[in-house]
């Protein structure tokens, strides 16, 4: 993130991270933290960070600068109340996070909000955080409810979501044929594996599906073996907010119209390894991808085939099976759409880089992994970066929405700049859409494509410069 040295400098600034101006100015007129920072700085740390401008006035997207007497002053106030426990839950900012600006001859402060982990969410105020933790939401600082602080508490100490014990459920509630299946395809992956000499108690129990908490004595099916094993009447009861939903729809509309959908609806068994099986079969049928040769042997396992794998797989591993929205798989013509209830663990930047892993259920993910699904190490949103990479196709969108919490990947079959989405701008723009220079076109077409565009994405589409592309961005709004 650059600087800014004029006026003109914030706007753009806009356009690359959340932005909040507050005037600082306290009652003496020398300056002050004011007291709506402070929800500021909750509502950020919970979501994707920020940048706090004190001293600067905005209304209506337009910024005029009124400035701190003292700044050092309001510096020192705002990192004697960032390490106090009985204001903010957590001190974030380094020194280097709050940066003095000289604008218009008035001194005016520069405060960097960075994302909290999951192990420092949630960043509450006045030491208690039901009632006083904040996350932003469409440039506001929203209170948290009950609901989203106590999952914020459950995140920071579970590090497996699917490790919990389920008193009163048992053997009985795993569907044998499930098992059965899974076992082959172990078999299959790694003949001669010892887990396949156990009997099915004992198979659950080196899976984890099974397991005995070893302080309390207490033993049970774990959440992941229901989920990944069960029968739909006892999943229903351990989980209730969980369901699983796959549409294929004919159209490239985002309209929920079907031509082929699967739920769980009492026909079948609704557990995780029964939907993947179903789902990817959906998925890769009629898949229009030129299949490559090594030594003589056409390898049906393209790149794309692997990053649609993973992309389920992923989903269904990093769900929240507490949230409010199901997982969602979708296939259209021109795209397969990927929805799990719970945010990201890791910032998304560093998701699409790779090299780092958080799962939120870890012994889901082992489960699959032991049979030859999904990836290790955080390698896993790469290999479907490069799958689409492979076609030479836009390269995958991953998003969150905040309200319900979910995490969304859209997989589009298309070019950077498709033809007819070229036309039908140049239809509507004529000569204004040809003398736009290349990037311009992108950002065009991008929004025609996903109805939505940010800086962030335009980096994952081109080489530009993130200066270049804010000053891009503000001409084209």
């Amino acid at each position: 993130m650059f600087s800014p040295t004029s006026l003109e400098d914030l706007a753009l600034l806009r356009e690359t991270v959340e932005l909040e101006c507050k005037l600082a100015q306290g009652q003496n007129g020398q300056g002050e933290v004011p007291k709506d920072f402070w929800p500021t700085y909750s509502a950020m740390a919970n979501a994707h960070g920020g940048v706090v401008l004190l001293g600067v006035r905005e209304k209506d997207g337009v910024f005029s600068i009124a400035g701190i007497p003292n700044p050092a002053k309001v510096r020192a106030d705002l990192f004697n109340n960032l390490n106090n426990p009985g204001k903010v839950s957590g001190n974030l900012l380094t020194d280097a996070d709050v940066q003095e600006l000289a604008l218009q001859g008035q001194t005016m402060l520069l405060v960097r909000i960075p994302q909290a982990t999951r192990k420092q969410r949630p960043v509450f105020l006045n030491g208690q955080p039901l009632g006083h933790t904040y996350k932003r939401l469409n440039d506001g600082d929203r209170l948290c409810d009950e609901e989203t602080v106590k999952r914020m508490l459950a995140e920071q100490v579970e590090d497996e979501r699917d490790a919990r014990i389920l008193p009163g459920f048992g053997m009985g509630d795993i569907d044998g044929e499930s098992l059965r299946i899974y076992r082959q395809m172990l078999k299959d992956e790694r003949p001669g594996h010892p887990y396949l000499e156990q009997d099915d108690f004992d198979f659950m129990t080196s899976l984890r599906g099974w397991r005995r908490d070893r302080q309390t004595g207490q033993e049970g099916l774990t959440l992941a073996g229901l989920l990944m094993f069960g029968t739909w009447a006892a999943i229903q009861e351990a989980a209730p907010h969980y369901f699983v939903d796959y549409q294929e729809r004919p159209e490239a509309r985002a309209e929920p119209t079907w031509i082929d959908r699967l739920v769980p609806d009492g026909s079948w068994t609704g557990n995780l390894f029964e939907f993947y099986r179903r789902v990817y079969r959906k998925l890769v049928a009629d898949l229009k991808v030129p299949f490559a040769v090594k030594d003589g042997q056409r390898q049906d396992d393209t790149p794309v085939h692997k990053a649609l794998r993973e992309a389920l797989v992923n989903a269904l591993v990093h769900a929240d099976y507490t949230g409010r929205v199901s997982v969602l798989v979708v296939k259209r013509p021109d795209m397969f759409g990927f929805r799990n209830p719970g945010g990201l663990r890791l910032p998304i930047e560093q998701v699409i880089r790779g090299g780092e892993s958080d799962c939120r259920n870890r012994i889901l993910h082992q489960m699959f992994l032991l049979i030859g699904l999904g990836e290790r190490g955080g390698s896993g949103m790469p290999r479907i970066y490069g799958g689409w990479r492979s076609q030479h196709w836009r390269p995958p969108l991953l998003s969150e929405k905040a309200e319900p919490e979910q995490t969304l990947l859209a997989l589009h079959m298309a070019d950077l700049l498709p033809d007819e989405v070229v036309q039908a701008l140049r239809a509507r723009w004529g000569a204004r859409f040809e003398a736009l220079d290349a990037y311009s076109r992108l950002i065009l077409a991008t929004a025609a494509m996903e109805r939505t565009v940010s800086h962030s994405r335009l980096l994952e589409l081109c080489d530009a410069h993130s200066h270049d592309l804010s000053v891009l961005l503000a001409r084209l709004v």
